[in-house]
């Protein structure tokens, strides 16, 4: 029997792709999502759009990659509603290239936006959740957490980080539900950040088969809804013509 008590769902990312999705699906279920990004005016059409269709939304403009603008939502999100039980760490980039291409400065991109917005995340809302006793922090890995991919080293190297970071908490907290979401190839905006020509021609090709982000936004709603003594701990969510 899963448990569909209202919470209080913060979710990273949310502007477009798996974070929308989830936070559309999350809010048709009853639950209340506060939506986050650095698109404001996004966030804002899709917190209407869900308060249209009968949903309870807000949102706050979000730069994961600082920990006092994300403690600074998280400090309004439990002002107005006292509590954050679900936090989603989805905001994430993907700019692929290959080593040799030296591109630095999207390395250290995805290790701040990758990893480190991860942890701010869980710093924001650990200490509350562990003080009462409860609450879910679903972090955004990708297929990428489970294998190397060509032009991909420090992209899969980040999400790696992210799966090892939640098998970690998820042992170290009695009280903190930790769930790794890893989708394979989803539609999605991601892919856009790449400037590598090369790595954008191979990424094409990789991309041709790929899911629609509800398909992942219905494994969070899955792992959510869990009773309060089931983890999920990880979620594999691939196209069924997956080759890799």
């Amino acid at each position: 029997m899963t448990n569909t008590e209202q919470k209080i769902i913060l979710i990273t990312g949310a502007s477009s792709g798996i974070g929308e999705s989830t936070a559309k699906a999350l809010a048709k279920a009853g639950h209340t999502v506060v939506l986050a990004a650095r698109r404001t005016e996004r966030l804002e059409t899709l917190a209407t759009a869900i308060e249209n269709d009968g949903g309870i939304a807000r949102f706050y403009t979000l730069d994961v990659c600082s920990r006092e603008n994300f403690t600074a939502v998280a400090d309004a999100c439990r002002e107005e509603f006292g509590r954050i039980d679900v936090l989603i760490n989805n905001a994430g980039l993907m700019p692929l290239s290959p080593m040799s291409a030296l591109k630095i400065d999207e390395w250290e991109q995805m290790i701040d936006v990758n990893i480190r917005g991860v942890l701010n995340g869980i710093a924001a809302v650990l200490p509350d959740m562990e003080k009462s006793g409860q609450g879910h922090v679903v972090n955004i890995a990708s297929i990428a957490a489970h294998a190397v991919f060509p032009t991909a080293a420090v992209y899969c190297g980040t999400k790696h980080a992210v799966h090892a970071i939640s098998s970690g908490l998820r042992l170290e907290s009695q009280a903190v539900r930790v769930t790794t979401i890893s989708p394979g190839v989803v539609e999605s905006e991601l892919a856009h950040t790449t400037t590598d020509k090369a790595s954008q021609e191979w990424l094409a090709d990789f991309r041709k088969v790929a899911l629609k982000p509800e398909a992942i936004a219905r494994a969070i709603v899955y792992a959510i809804e869990q009773p309060r003594d089931v983890n999920v701990d990880e979620i594999i969510v691939q196209p069924t013509l997956a080759t890799y």
